[in-house]
């Protein structure tokens, strides 16, 4: 049972592994009907068949390895996302309860805590429009 769920979990990487050994196997065997003959046209199919299907098979392992490495990265990219995004509302639930607890500190004192006006916060006072016209 073990085996079965591992399987279906890294599935790609089960491929790839059947794809490697098909392709180890096929260029084996490419290899081994090759050297049975010395006549260069009775090679030509067994390179054809073997060598071509086993680097294509061995071709589609490595790509098959390299995606189900990818997806676990971006798994992991996706875990930290999701961790970043709770501590994110958890510092913005924080902040938030602090001011209701300074809110509430100063209703009960009877005190307010003036904000400065918008102009004031954003580092710099503008000027009115001058009536003048520039001479």
């Amino acid at each position: 049972m073990r085996w079965i769920h591992l399987v279906r979990e890294q599935w790609d990487r089960t491929i790839a592994w059947v794809a490697a050994v098909a392709g180890a196997v096929a260029l084996l065997l490419g290899y081994l009907g090759i050297s049975r003959t010395p006549y260069t046209p009775e090679q030509i199919p067994y390179l054809v068949s073997g060598g071509a299907f086993g680097l294509f098979m061995l071709g589609l392992a490595a790509v098959l390895w390299i995606t189900a490495d990818l997806r676990d990265e971006w798994r992991k990219l996706d875990d930290l996302d999701a961790h970043l995004e709770e501590l994110i509302e958890l510092a913005h639930d924080e902040a938030a309860a602090r001011e209701r607890e300074a809110e509430a500190r100063n209703a009960a004192t009877g005190t307010s805590r003036a904000r400065p006006p918008a102009a004031s916060r954003r580092g710099a006072q503008r000027s009115a429009p001058s009536s003048r016209r520039p001479s």
